[in-house]
Formats: structure tokens, C-alpha cells, sequence
């Protein structure tokens, strides 16, 4: 990450702090309102001028400004920049050379120039010494706002080259955080399970793409003054979003306590900073981004005192936006601060995908571990030991019996076998293994077990073993009945957005379990187990004795 930030900082120095090729000075602007043309020739005496233009409400009016020319490369053309509202034509030492936009009349609408204009200064008219530069202007629109910032003299081809390298730049990180922004949009809408951390940083990306490209987009497009301060709005609003997000990001992903206060304190500081700064755009933009790298700051150091994972990495990142938002001009610092943030947000969600492929993989072997367990309880030695004793009892006897006895076995087994494999499966399977277990049980206990079913929907879907688990549980907690017949109880009802199932078996508890309820045995860890990985935490599991014998309970969230 580093590497390509100073590759950029590297670049971005190469481009913007070469020496400049023209030495000038200037002295303060003069205006008058009125119109005459003598007024653009350099022999003009304009000691009664105003220094700041307070008339633009009546008319045309005229700007001057004069130029000392000490220093310039005489194998390219000069280029002159301005910085204005209105429309107006451009008078060097009394030669028209150049106009942006039309002027307006009393017959005629103006026809807006540009707020930034570029200009050929002729090779006779750019020798050294004093020059006089006139603008004759009116300003038909934002007359309220003056904006004359100022004359800027280069070598022509490297000053129309220059916006477009910077230009260059910001078109490689926009292009990034474009593509990041659709990656994660699909990313998030193509999950399972969704990660509102991914959702919000492909919003930021969309909204740091969309800030560049109303930032730069004075470079592409001729936008006319009167739509100047609109585009700086548009700037201001996207800044609000960005300042809020970004914060808030780092919030979820480093798990801040009261997110829900810290984003409303923020919603509100930010708020405030747009309403004080309204009409002072540039400044706007600013407070809100500092005071989003303060609250920012703040996440990252609760974070750094816990010794949460990429918090240090992340406080070098701030400190680093930081110093280049001091040393550097703000267009330039715009996409250099907000690249290192979306680096370092970047950062922090590969760490979060990491821990998500850990846990995947945590979850996979669980899911190896729990088909094995599925098996393993039901061929130990102690059960196996029982059930071949019974068979060899009931062949003894009752050989049709016998092979009986021997038929449900092997059909359990296969049951056991064909769904271990399974996460999920129908419940008319499971309940076909109870049956099953139960007739096995039958034959080994010699009593007799009913299983009697309501409300039960037989395409529902639960891990494989559940049902069958409960019924063990039940069979060993409970004492034989005086008639020779136990019988449980299984029942499934929905209730918003849960699912209930309840197995009772109806005999009474053994003495020791009177009151008592679910423990850590295995039979209870494997359902657990179970439900974890198909449910994650949103189920409850609870088994304990109830008046009527032993009550075992399942509750599952269902999926939105």
C-alpha cells in the first residue's frame, strides 16, 4: 500500500514542483466601471481607479492589472490563465488577443465565459518589462460574488499541459475506487450473509469517484461561471457524505461501542460546519474533511488502545493524510488524503474477508468433525456391544424376530450413512431414522415407543441427527412406564419469524433428573453443534424435565 502512495507522491512532485519558466510580478487589480477604450492601452493614467470592483451591477466595467515580465522561455509561445467571473475580452498592452464569453447588453443576453480561461499572449507583445493587461467584462450572473482571483503566466503548451497530468493522476484513482465500487456493490448483493461494512465502503468509493470527477471536471468541460458555485455545492454535499461514512466505517470494523451516539454526534458536528461555512465553499469542504479525519482519528485510537488488529497500520495512514494536507495545496491533497483513507479502509476489509475465510474454514472442519460424530454415537463399543447381545438373544428365541431386528438395524445404519454427508435435510428423513431408531430400541429395551407427530411440515429442512439425538435423550432421562409404552411427542408450530419444535417424552424423569436440564453430554454438544453451523446464533436449544416427563425444545430464527 505505501509503495504505490509514494510511487504517486513521487509522481504527483515531479509534475507539480518543476521550476517555473516565466518570472513575473503584479501588482493589485484596479476597476472602473464604464466603458472606454482607452482604458485598455498601457499609457492610460488609472490613479483614480478603485481597488476593489464594487460596481458590477451597472454594466460593463473594466479591470487592469499591470505585469513585469523579468524572466520567460523565448522557444515557446507565452500563456496567460485566468481566473474570473463574467464575460469579458482580454486587452494586452491596448491589442485585443483573446475573449471568454460574450458580453451582455442592453439587445443582447451575456453569453457566460468560464471561470478558468487560457490565452495566447503574441510573441511581439511578450518581450521583458512592463506590460498592461485590461479586461473589459460584465458579469450578468453571481453578481454578488466578485471573484477576480488572479493572472498566471507560463510557457502556453505547459500551461494547458499541466491540469491535464495532475489530471492523469486523479483519472488512475478514480478508475480504482469506480471498479472497487462495483466489485463490492456485487460482492454485497451476491452474499449469503451480508456485511453492511462492504456496502458501505462501496458507497464511499462511489462517492470519492464521483467527488474527483466533480473536482476535475473544470479540466473536461467548458462550465460556464454562472454554474460555478453549483458544482462547488455538489462538492460540499459529496464531502458531507464522505465525512460521515468514512468515520462510521472504521466504527463497525473496529467494533466501537455506542456506533449509534457516535454517528449521531457526528451527523450533527457535521451539520453544523455546513451551515457556518454555507456560502464559503472551499472552506466547507475542508472543515468537513478534517473533522472527519479527527472523528476518525478518535475510532482508530479507542481501537489502538484495545490492540485491535490494523489499527496501528491505519493511525499511520491518518497521520500520513495528515501531513500531506499540510505541506500540499488542497487539489492535490483531495485525492492524496482520500486515497490513503480508502488504502487503509481497503486494509481493514481484507482483514475482515481473512477472518471470514478462517471462520469458513473453521466451519468446514466442524462439518467433517460432525459427520464423523454422527457415526462415531451410534457404532461405540458400548452400543454396539448391547445391540449385538440383544440380536444374539432375540435369534436365540425368536428367529423370525431376529432377522426383524436385523432388517431395522441395517436400515438405521444406512439412514446414519446416507445423510452424514448432509447439512440440512427434509424432515420426513429424520423422522423416518426416529421411526427407525425407535423400532431398534424396541427390540433392545423391550418396550414399547410411539412417536406421535403434529403440525409437523415434512419439507422442512434441519440437520440430520437432531430429532434422533432428542429422542436418545428422552429414552435415557425418562424411567420405564408402568404400561410398558413410551411415548413422545413431536411438535412444530411458526410463529413470525421463528421456528418451534418440541419433543416431549411423556413418562416420568428418573429421580436424579427431577428439575434438572440440559447438560454438556455429547449428545447435547452435537446439537448444538449442529445448530450452530447451519443457524450460526440465531436458534435457542433447552431440554429439562417438565410435569409431564422430559421436554426437550428447539427455536430457530428463520432466514429473511
Amino acid at each position: 500500500m505505501f509503495r504505490l502512495l509514494s510511487f504517486l507522491l513521487l509522481l504527483l512532485a515531479m509534475a507539480s514542483c518543476r521550476p517555473s519558466d516565466t518570472l513575473y510580478d503584479l501588482e493589485d487589480a484596479l476597476y472602473r466601471t464604464g466603458d472606454d477604450p482607452r482604458w485598455a492601452t498601457s499609457r492610460y493614467d488609472d490613479a483614480g481607479w478603485q481597488t476593489q470592483g464594487d460596481t458590477v451591477n451597472r454594466g460593463i466595467f473594466w479591470v487592469r492589472r499591470k505585469i513585469i515580465l523579468m524572466q520567460r522561455d523565448s522557444t515557446q509561445p507565452l500563456g496567460l490563465q485566468l481566473r474570473a467571473f463574467g464575460a469579458f475580452e482580454v486587452y494586452w498592452d491596448g491589442t485585443l488577443i483573446s475573449r471568454n464569453g460574450q458580453l451582455g447588453s442592453r439587445t443582447r443576453p451575456e453569453v457566460p465565459g468560464t471561470e478558468i480561461s487560457y490565452h495566447l499572449v503574441p510573441d511581439s507583445l511578450a518581450g521583458r518589462g512592463w506590460h498592461q493587461l485590461a479586461l473589459r467584462t460584465t458579469q450578468g450572473y453571481l453578481r454578488d460574488d466578485l471573484h477576480f482571483v488572479g493572472v498566471k503566466l507560463q510557457s502556453y503548451p505547459r500551461l494547458l499541459r499541466e491540469p491535464l497530468i495532475v489530471t492523469a493522476f486523479v483519472n488512475l484513482m478514480a478508475g480504482a475506487l469506480l471498479m472497487a465500487a462495483l466489485y463490492y456493490a456485487f460482492l454485497f448483493g451476491n452474499s449469503r450473509q451480508r456485511e453492511y461494512g462492504t456496502l458501505i465502503f462501496s458507497v464511499i468509493c462511489l462517492l470519492c469517484f464521483a467527488l474527483l470527477m466533480a473536482e476535475y471536471a473544470k479540466v473536461y468541460l467548458e462550465i460556464p461561471y454562472s454554474y460555478f458555485n453549483s458544482r462547488l455545492e455538489i462538492i460540499g454535499w459529496l464531502t458531507f457524505a464522505i465525512a460521515l461514512l468514512v468515520p462510521l466505517y472504521f466504527a463497525i470494523q473496529f467494533d466501537l461501542r455506542r456506533k449509534g451516539l457516535f454517528a449521531g454526534v457526528l451527523l450533527v458536528v457535521l451539520i453544523a460546519i455546513y451551515i457556518a461555512y454555507y456560502t464559503e465553499y472551499d472552506l466547507t469542504a475542508e472543515r468537513l474533511s478534517w473533522a472527519m479525519w479527527v472523528a476518525a482519528l478518535f475510532v482508530v485510537v479507542m481501537a489502538l488502545r484495545r490492540r485491535a488488529k490494523g489499527s496501528a497500520l491505519v493511525l499511520a495512514g491518518l497521520l500520513a493524510s495528515a501531513v500531506s494536507s499540510f505541506f500540499l495545496h488542497y487539489d492535490y491533497t483531495l485525492f492524496i488524503t482520500y486515497t490513503i483513507i480508502v488504502l487503509c479502509m481497503l486494509y481493514l476489509h481484507t482483514n475482515r474477508v481473512r477472518a471470514l475465510d478462517h471462520e469458513r474454514e473453521a466451519a468446514l472442519l466442524l462439518s467433517a468433525r460432525l459427520k464423523l460424530e454422527l457415526l462415531k454415537k451410534n457404532i461405540q463399543p458400548h452400543f454396539i456391544k448391547n445391540t449385538l447381545t440383544s440380536l444374539l438373544d432375540w435369534v436365540e428365541e425368536s428367529p423370525k424376530q431376529g432377522a426383524v431386528f436385523i432388517q431395522a438395524l441395517a436400515r438405521e445404519f444406512d439412514l446414519l450413512n446416507n445423510m452424514a454427508e448432509a447439512t440440512l435435510i427434509p424432515v420426513s428423513q429424520e423422522i423416518e431414522l426416529c421411526q427407525t431408531h425407535l423400532h431398534v430400541m424396541q427390540f433392545r429395551k423391550e418396550i414399547r415407543y410411539e412417536l406421535e407427530q403434529s403440525g409437523i411440515d415434512p419439507t422442512d429442512q434441519i440437520p440430520p441427527a437432531i430429532f434422533h439425538t432428542m429422542l436418545e435423550n428422552g429414552i435415557t432421562h425418562s424411567l420405564p412406564p408402568a404400561d410398558g409404552c413410551l411415548r413422545f411427542k413431536l411438535s412444530f408450530e411458526r410463529a413470525g419469524k421463528y421456528k418451534h419444535y418440541r419433543l416431549l417424552a411423556c413418562a416420568p424423569a428418573r429421580p436424579a433428573e427431577q428439575g434438572g436440564k440440559a447438560g454438556s453430554g455429547t449428545g447435547f454438544q452435537y446439537i448444538r453443534a449442529r445448530l450452530q453451523e447451519s443457524y450460526g446464533t440465531g436458534y435457542t436449544f433447552h431440554s429439562a424435565a417438565v410435569p409431564e416427563g422430559w421436554l426437550t425444545s428447539i427455536t430457530i430464527a428463520q432466514a429473511p
